[in-house]
């Protein structure tokens, strides 16, 4: 088969190719990011590149003007590889992960709450689940001959009271040289039983001392991020943080679109291997900066969505998508993580959060667990917002939960320009009464590259309270304003930078099918939580407290979530932000055998519903298909500044 070659710009990299393959596998096997909303369909128009030199079959489409195939522009995945070509990649597609390890900046309209190493002694939960234990054991002679394993069991029986212990293959295969290399002086991992009855399991031997050296990783596997803590299990200290995307971002954005690409033959390989590599690479960078040795890490606790664990696990994972939506299990042995290609130490043994359901996966138990929702009086209701939106509600006598499917609405997805909150993202913006200009602020103080999530909540919700559009998402064409256009596509849009203050060298817009993507995304999470209320008897008024989680959950103003109808409109004390919900539960598993003897009984009490199954579900939805919603009764502190604005401008024209 005939081969050509490809370069990409700026990252300078060339790859040899079978030609009639697409520009976007290509880059795929390039390393080389391209913004692939849709999966590679040609639907979204987000994978844009220049040709530089060279020709390639179609890649013209309707989401290309003509300006931008004149100048040379493309979309790689309708792109069919002739011959040898250089192709450059816009700054838009560039990721940057430098946003994902900054701290989160408090709310001034919510509390944030953490809950640490103290909270867990405080409350009596704290009960180790991994320890190391240093011995001086006597030397065998001529009377006191007995093994290896057995010198080191009595030791441990009779000086620390353990019981049902047992060695793992490993273990005592380096057991003789470890005892001698210092006089038979060793420390000893154990991995505690989680229940009574259970086996005290050595996985580690180590010469010398190493008491004090006791580690566990926390791991959030993300559809769009993954998420890496080192903790000390001595102290409860974090020791390192990082976070990067998800690789498997470059085979779809969603779990859908990454389902279908695990379909493929070796789809199911390469997902798996994608989302390990991302893994160990943010082990390595962690690891490296700490100076802690791998051997020191006892234990490794991962939570993420049904979708994300089984392809970490390489299951076949084609049946969460079809009816009746079945997972291949809720929950999971442990296991050695060496086995799944984690590159760590062979006794690290891997710990999973177990799943509800096919769409409410461990890294929503973890968040439960994590909260303590599971164990307090309150009435709470837990939302997790992402690409899925997860809701539970319940207190300690009982938990409910559901998921709905908002879209990558709100990590930039479907949005023409939308992007995720990296450097030149508009994460903020403000607009002038008078003039309907904008004002914007850039994640890094960049020129403007795209919007994201949580500034595109900001502007549709202020362009709403100030009249530029109306409850259904449509521009007020009558104000005058220049930045309201009807767009290349025929559809009415606002455009938020002019192409010449840009990054990307067009103009930035927010249109109306963005507006309405964005109504959608939000209108499912409000009639998800409403429905769910409903089928278990409550309503907001009895509803306690509100705990977000999530990326973008965090990072949302509260007041602008009203505003819009993602969130009904309620006292922001009643509100908490947790931040990650998933890895704060994963470092509180690992940290504590309590959480996990609890967790098995949390995910037998969460009764779940399938809102698509739930037939007043599709009756919230309609209703919360508008800006805030079609009966503004709901939202009376909305109400209210509406009407008062409106007696404003009366007022003004008289």
């Amino acid at each position: 088969m005939e081969t050509a070659s490809v370069t990409f710009l700026p990252h300078n990299r060339t790859i040899s190719i079978s030609k009639g393959e697409t520009l976007i596998r290509a880059a795929l096997q390039a390393g080389v990011h391209i913004n692939a909303s849709c999966g590679g369909g040609g639907v979204c128009g987000k994978c844009r590149v220049r040709l530089e030199e060279g020709a390639v079959s179609d890649g013209i489409s309707e989401r290309l003007s003509e300006e931008d195939v004149a100048k040379g522009y493309r979309l790689a995945c309708l792109s069919k590889i002739d011959g040898d070509i250089t192709v450059r990649v816009p700054v838009e597609s560039t990721i940057d992960a430098a946003a994902l390890n900054q701290p989160m900046a408090p709310r001034c309209t919510a509390k944030i709450k953490t809950f640490d190493f103290n909270t867990l002694k405080e409350k009596g939960l704290f009960i180790a689940p991994v320890e190391k234990i240093y011995l001086e054991l006597a030397p065998p002679d001529a009377v006191n001959n007995m093994p290896d394993v057995s010198r080191l069991v009595d030791a441990l029986r009779y000086q620390h009271h353990l019981r049902r212990l047992e060695l793992t293959l490993p273990t005592i295969r380096r057991l003789p040289a470890e005892l001698r290399r210092d006089n038979f002086r060793v420390t000893v991992t154990v991995v505690k039983p989680v229940r009574a009855d259970g086996k005290n399991l050595i996985t580690n031997i180590q010469a010398g001392d190493h008491s004090a050296e006791n580690y566990a990783l926390a791991v959030d596997i993300g559809t769009t991020t993954v998420y890496v803590q080192l903790i000390d299990l001595i102290t409860g200290e974090i020791k390192g943080e990082r976070g990067d995307f998800n690789g498997q971002i470059s085979y779809g954005e969603d779990v859908i679109s990454r389902i279908m690409y695990g379909e493929k033959p070796e789809g199911l390989t390469t997902l798996q291997s994608v989302v390990v590599a991302t893994i160990n690479r943010l082990i390595g960078k962690i690891l490296n900066k700490s100076g802690i040795n791998r051997q020191d890490i006892a234990t490794i606790t991962i939570a993420g969505n049904t979708t994300m664990t089984q392809l970490l696990l390489a299951i076949d994972p084609s049946s969460l998508r079809r009816a009746p939506y079945v997972p291949a299990a809720t929950l999971y042995p442990p296991f050695l993580a060496h086995t799944i290609g984690l590159d760590l130490a062979e006794h690290t043994i891997v710990l999973l959060f177990p799943q509800v359901s096919s769409y409410v996966g461990g890294d929503i138990v973890a968040g439960v667990m994590g909260t303590g929702m599971y164990r307090d009086d309150e009435l709470t209701l837990f939302l997790d917002i992402g690409t899925n939106a997860e809701i539970v509600v319940g207190n300690k006598d009982w938990l409910a939960c559901a998921a709905c499917s908002a879209g990558p609405a709100f990590e930039g997805g479907g949005i023409e320009f939308g992007m995720r909150a990296s450097k030149g993202a508009i994460e903020d913006f403000s607009l002038d009464p008078l003039s309907w200009e904008p004002m914007l602020v850039t994640v890094g103080g960049a020129k403007p590259r795209g919007i994201c999530g949580s500034g595109l909540l900001t502007m549709v919700a202020l362009m709403f309270e100030m009249g530029v559009i109306d409850n259904s998402g449509k521009f007020n064409r009558g104000l005058g304003s220049k930045r309201i256009r009807q767009g290349h596509h025929g559809v009415w849009e606002y455009v938020l930078s002019w192409r010449d203050d840009t990054d990307i060298d067009r103009d930035i817009t927010l249109n109306e099918v963005d507006i309405q993507n964005l109504i959608r995304a939000k209108g499912a999470i409000y009639s998800g939580c409403m429905t769910l209320l409903a089928e278990v008897g409550f309503d907001m008024d009895q509803i306690e407290r509100i705990i977000l989680a999530g990326g973008f959950g965090s990072y949302i103003d509260l007041e602008k979530a009203m505003t819009l109808g993602l969130l009904p409109e309620v006292d922001p004390e009643r509100v908490l932000f947790i931040g990650n919900g998933s890895l704060l539960g994963a470092r509180m598993s690992a940290l504590t055998n309590k959480i996990r003897y609890d967790v098995v009984e949390v995910t037998k009490k969460m009764t779940n519903f399938e809102l698509s199954e739930t037939q007043s579900y599709m009756s919230n939805y309609m209703a919360a298909a508008f800006i805030p919603h079609t009966n503004i009764e709901k939202f009376p502190r909305l109400r209210d500044r509406l009407e008062a604005r409106k007696k404003l401008m009366t007022g003004n024209q008289m």
